[in-house]
């Protein structure tokens, strides 16, 4: 439920001014790591008993609706890139910066890759296929090899390149509709995305649904309501959130979600799965907001404390190498017989992941972004886009 602003300071569209600066939001670092940790369980313990490093029976397969991580960075995604805006920034600008932050470690990642996955794993692949993965657009063509070429977790920054091509022309669009108008949109976004699932489903192979599915345009409604939303908080709109009653009500349909086939006929079964990532889209910005709404009132919860923020920093270094090291663990040592014991050796090579993945971060992550900072050619910094 929205507070409404008394009509005459109720905030309109328009350009923000350019001194408007958001303040700066820790606990949305700090959940950074939650969604990639999320991401590295589903992996971990797999699709099945048969699947992942290690399945332990207490998790799965709760475990499984970790792949839903990816879809609460893109709504994040949106979300900060339109909450830290500023006017005027040209576009050169803003892609230089992403490609500083980016590039850097998902090339480094990718090294230990190619020993591990192509050179001692034997994973077919192809040039076309491998470059276009260097490049961050595997996901925009059908028929790479193998369907996640190159380091296989990054088909999300594929995705996230798309978005950051088109942020510059959507972020001037979304500053001149009204609050109202964008929320329609967003919503309208979401209910496309399940309608296309769905036909998906219905008439493509399942190799075609799942690459429909993955390929940007059919992300973009999760990252446009992650931009409604900080949209929405900057104008000055609030909502009447509590980030423990919406975990409460994501545990509730976790446990529907992942018990549909047994409790539900085919039919409602099979749009529950249709509607599982325009849903979590809806969870993921709701709790994104009523976080944010939180810290700006003075709340500082666990997710701002030093060691989530920290976490949160390396999350991008622990997503991009998580998936190499659970292939080096199951190349080496084989598959487990499926016990609750695999907790254990979870927690523990999350741990390993995040020493790497603190590594990655100060010795080359970092080091990268400051220097491309330090290489702006300063005309950038000092124009203003009035286009």
């Amino acid at each position: 439920m929205t507070t409404a602003l008394p009509r005459q300071t109720r905030p309109r569209p328009g350009l923000l001014a350019a001194a408007d600066e958001a303040p700066r939001v820790d606990s949305l670092t700090g959940m950074r790591f939650l969604a990639a940790l999320a991401v590295f369980v589903h992996h971990f313990t797999g699709l099945s008993a048969h699947g992942g490093v290690a399945h332990a029976p207490l998790l799965f397969p709760y475990s499984t609706l970790g792949a839903n991580g990816v879809g609460f960075f893109f709504v994040l995604s949106g979300f900060l890139l339109t909450w830290g805006y500023r006017p005027g920034t040209l576009a050169r600008l803003f892609y230089w910066r992403r490609a500083g932050r980016i590039l850097p470690a998902h090339l480094v990642a990718t090294i230990p890759v190619i020993w591990v996955f192509y050179l001692w794993g034997g994973v077919p692949t192809d040039d076309f296929s491998f470059v276009a993965s260097l490049f961050l657009v595997q996901t925009w063509f059908p028929g790479v090899v193998p369907t996640l070429p190159g380091n296989g977790v990054a088909w999300t920054l594929s995705v996230e390149a798309f978005f950051y091509l088109l942020f510059p022309f959507a972020i001037r669009g979304a500053l001149r509709l009204r609050t109202r108008t964008l929320a329609l949109l967003a919503g309208g976004g979401l209910v496309a995305m399940w309608l296309v699932k769905w036909w998906t489903v219905v008439h493509l192979s399942p190799f075609a649904s799942e690459w429909v599915m993955r390929n940007p345009v059919s992300r973009l409604p999760e990252f446009g309501v992650g931009m409604a939303c900080a949209l929405a908080l900057r104008r000055g709109y609030r909502f009447r959130l509590s980030p423990p009653v919406l975990l409460v009500c994501l545990a509730g349909y976790a446990v529907v979600y992942c018990h549909r086939a047994s409790w539900f006929g085919p039919d409602l079964a099979a749009h529950l799965a249709w509607t599982l990532r325009p849903c979590a889209a809806v969870f993921s910005v709701l709790f994104v907001a009523a976080c944010v709404q939180r810290e700006l009132t003075g709340h500082r919860g666990w997710l701002c404390s030093r060691p989530m923020v920290l976490l949160g920093l390396w999350s991008y270094a622990f997503y991009l190498l998580h998936q190499t090291v659970n292939r080096l663990i199951l190349d080496t040592w084989g598959r487990p017989q499926p016990d609750n014991s695999a907790i254990f050796t979870l927690l523990g090579v999350a741990l390993t992941v995040v020493a790497l993945s603190w590594a990655m971060f100060t010795y080359i992550e970092e080091p990268a972004r400051k220097w491309c900072a330090r290489r702006t050619p300063r005309r950038w910094s000092h124009c203003v886009d009035k286009s």
